[in-house]
């Protein structure tokens, strides 16, 4: 049995024994930093501050301790609709450790959808961030009669009255804890050692493109697996320094955590997203997990103020961003062949050269120590892969659902492979079904969806088998790559299949100005795009092309603009099947949101929300075609 297999095999029955553990075996070590205003509390004026496990321990303690004070039991939902920050790690321990489970609400959940959660999932308490993620409770409290307390992180001057439901502080939640200790000093222990590995520890409500979201039910033995799997993967390591601004409502930056507490290494905690750019580097992470789209963002930035700047630096720019590309596709394909990454003497050279004049600003602006950084949610362009490999950045393809408590496969940290979502973590098993789908099954994958018993039999089969929904394969290395979503992949009028995501993704490695992408062609003669464009990006292009003092609709709407987009689509175009090709696009007015509804809180696209807003330009499209 290899040594991973046996840590596995033997792991805690849950992150609250985690969190014990570590607290007594490195009592003293730093934990958790974040930000604190000074001075006049502007952001422009912050602070890190740090946590160590023994401070983080006696803050968890009392909120474990003022939640059973409350009546909470063990499997009871105590809910929290927070942004990330330090406070909704500490109220998730404190349930964890008060035998409760956590069920995860993002801040930008509207009133309605705020209330099924809440009532569906039965929770008892909240944890809310301020007076808005309370103003949905108020809203709706009326018919939530199960749920009794509300618990603020930031308390207004004014916090509204919500009827039938107890509104206090973290303090006085704190405080009733430090109460409930004194009259039983043991209780925590004791209620953490009662957990059962099959007991459940989390309800995580998948943000579906269609209908009401499904609660997925997470047992502590799937979080305790996380935590395990990954120190032992090599992923992360006791002394990384890792920055956490991933919504921890979304499964991806939940399991980080439980990785953290594993190996006991620093986490920088700030979900800010308009301060990742400040803070990567104050922080300076050797570790950080994102989503595709922000190294997209940051990959368009510099590619647009190299195009903006003209001249010289645009054609280094661009030199250089072929150079990393050839240097990293070289280094790959040699390791998969020979085991050794061999590039020849030549390349080297115009890397080296490459590299002080481009790439070590790149890695600068990541804070100049990054180790790795795992991507996860959606599927990185190639291109853009293999562009941050080849600067220095390494970009760790990972892949998970919620249903499967996150990360079931990562690309390991020395023989990364870009265009793959790396291997299985170890005690994952994954298998191809006749159709393509992919199969998996371990202990990470959930145990059912929130009293939907007909729904958890379409996708969990009785020998622990879970269906995707995602098509892949598996090379002869083990390693897995992700092809499409099974419901996603269309088949035109013409009986041509095409998998929209690899176009997508092959569009935004060519585009600097492309925010998001759709394309569409099911049962339909060609394929066509819906293309949103990045502000930040092509409002300076418009600017310094005779369209300064327009907006943003202004701009995007020109024919100038058209003009721009096409080239890149008939470029992307050229290396298709002619079936693929891009025969006509539209771009739109506006960027995609998650206000609007069109995208998911981890940024992936609501492609059937999408497609019925702007079903007119879609069919506008369409108007007058014949067979391609």
């Amino acid at each position: 049995m290899s040594s991973a297999q046996s840590q596995i095999e033997s792991r805690p029955v849950s992150v609250a024994h985690l969190f014990l553990s570590r607290v007594e075996d490195t009592p003293n070590a730093e934990a958790y930093r974040y930000p604190v205003p000074v001075g006049d509390g502007s952001t422009d004026d912050e602070k890190w501050v740090s946590l160590t496990w023994a401070q983080t321990a006696d803050r968890v303690r009392l909120i474990a301790a003022g939640l059973l004070s409350l009546g909470i039991r063990p499997e009871e939902r105590v809910a929290i609709s927070s942004s990330t920050r330090v406070e909704w790690i500490l109220a998730d321990m404190g349930a964890m450790c008060a035998g409760a489970a956590a069920t995860a609400v993002y801040p930008s959940t509207n009133a309605d959808e705020t209330e099924y959660i809440l009532s569906d999932s039965g929770s008892r308490a909240i944890f809310v961030e301020d007076a808005e993620q309370l103003a949905k409770v108020a809203a709706t409290a009326e018919r939530l009669p199960g749920l009794r307390h509300a618990i603020l992180f930031d308390v207004p001057a004014d916090a509204p009255l919500v009827e039938g439901v107890e509104v206090l502080s973290l303090a006085e939640l704190e405080k009733r804890g430090t109460a409930y200790l004194e009259q039983h000093p043991d209780a925590i222990e004791r209620t953490v050692e009662a957990i059962e590995r099959e007991q459940l520890a989390t309800l995580i409500y998948t943000s579906g493109t269609t209908g009401r979201p499904k609660g997925v039910r997470l047992v502590h033995d799937c979080w305790s697996y996380q935590g395990v799997a990954q120190e032992s993967s090599g992923l992360i390591l006791s002394d990384d320094v890792q920055f956490l601004w991933l919504p921890l409502s979304h499964v991806f930056g939940k399991a980080l955590i439980s990785g953290q507490i594993r190996t006991g290494h620093v986490m920088a905690v700030d979900g800010r997203v308009d301060r990742i750019v400040t803070n990567l580097p104050a922080v300076r992470p050797t570790l950080m997990a994102s989503a595709p789209r922000i190294f997209e963002k940051v990959y368009n930035g510099i590619a647009g103020r190299a195009r903006a700047e003209g001249g010289a630096k645009y054609k280094i720019f661009l030199w250089a961003a072929k150079v990393a590309r050839d240097y990293a596709r070289t280094r790959q394909e040699s390791m998969a062949a020979t085991g050794t990454p061999q590039v020849p003497l030549p390349l080297k050279l115009r890397h080296a050269v490459a590299d002080k004049l481009v790439y070590g600003k790149i890695r600068a602006a990541f804070g100049g120590n990054l180790r790795g950084s795992v991507s996860g949610s959606a599927a990185l362009a190639p291109d853009i892969g293999y562009f941050f490999a080849g600067a220095g950045v390494h970009v760790l393809e990972g892949y998970g659902l919620t249903e499967t408590s996150a990360a079931v496969t990562v690309n390991p940290a020395e023989d990364y492979r870009v265009g793959t979502v790396g291997r299985p973590l170890p005690g994952t098993e994954v298998r191809i079904a006749d159709d393509g789908e992919v199969l998996l099954r371990g202990p990470g994958v959930m145990r059912g969806y929130h009293n939907l018993p007909d729904k958890t039999a379409e996708v969990l089969e009785s020998d622990g088998w879970f269906h995707t929904g995602d098509i892949g394969e598996v090379d002869k290395h083990g390693y897995v790559r992700i092809t499409d979503r099974k419901k996603d992949v269309f088949k035109t009028s013409g009986g041509k299949y095409v998998a929209p995501t690899e176009i997508e993704g092959r569009f935004k490695a060519v585009c600097p100005f492309v925010s998001n992408i759709l394309v569409l062609g099911s049962g339909r003669n060609f394929c066509s795009a819906l293309i949103a464009l990045d502000e930040t990006v092509i409002m300076p292009w418009a600017a310094s092309n005779g369209m300064e003092g327009r907006s943003y609709t202004e701009v995007v709407t020109s024919p100038e603009v058209h003009e721009l987009i096409d080239g890149f689509v008939q470029k992307v175009n050229a290396d298709l099947q002619r079936w693929q090709t891009i025969k006509k696009f539209s771009v739109l007015p506006r960027d995609l949101d998650i206000e609007h509804g069109e995208l998911t809180p981890s940024l992936k696209v609501k492609r059937p929300v999408v497609e019925r807003e702007y079903a007119e330009a879609i069919e506008s499209m369409y108007e007058g075609s014949r067979e391609a």
